[in-house]
């Protein structure tokens, strides 16, 4: 084979398979404990977000969230008694350009509120 085929075969392979690869690697499916970031945070506020989800902001400033939380059966109301103003532990998946804001699991002392494992 010539070498300027094998080169341009190498290069669009390249280019088609790294962004497949990268892609993948920031969806999160199926989060293992051992796979996760553990955060202590204290949460400020709580909303429903778009999609369903359950947005915690943090006295940090940062903003966490359950994905599709209400349609997993968890209730606005008793997460704001629970959670507000209280310093809860989250388990947040790493991806490749760090955690992502995705809880995993939340948990406030030894008392898990909701989880993904």
């Amino acid at each position: 084979m010539n070498k300027s085929i094998r080169n341009a075969i190498i290069i669009v392979s390249l280019v088609l398979i790294l962004p497949f690869l990268f892609l993948r690697s920031c969806v999160i499916y199926n989060p293992k404990a051992e796979n996760c970031e553990i955060v202590n945070a204290k949460i400020i506020a709580l909303r429903a977000g778009p999609t369903y989800d359950i947005q915690f902001k943090t006295e940090e400033g940062t903003t966490y969230y359950i994905n599709r939380g209400i349609e997993s059966g968890l209730i606005l109301d008793t997460l704001n008694a629970k959670v507000l103003n209280k310093t809860v532990t989250l388990h947040l998946p790493k991806m490749i350009y760090g955690p992502s804001k995705h809880i995993a699991q939340l948990a406030i002392e030894d008392q898990v509120i909701y989880t993904e494992f």
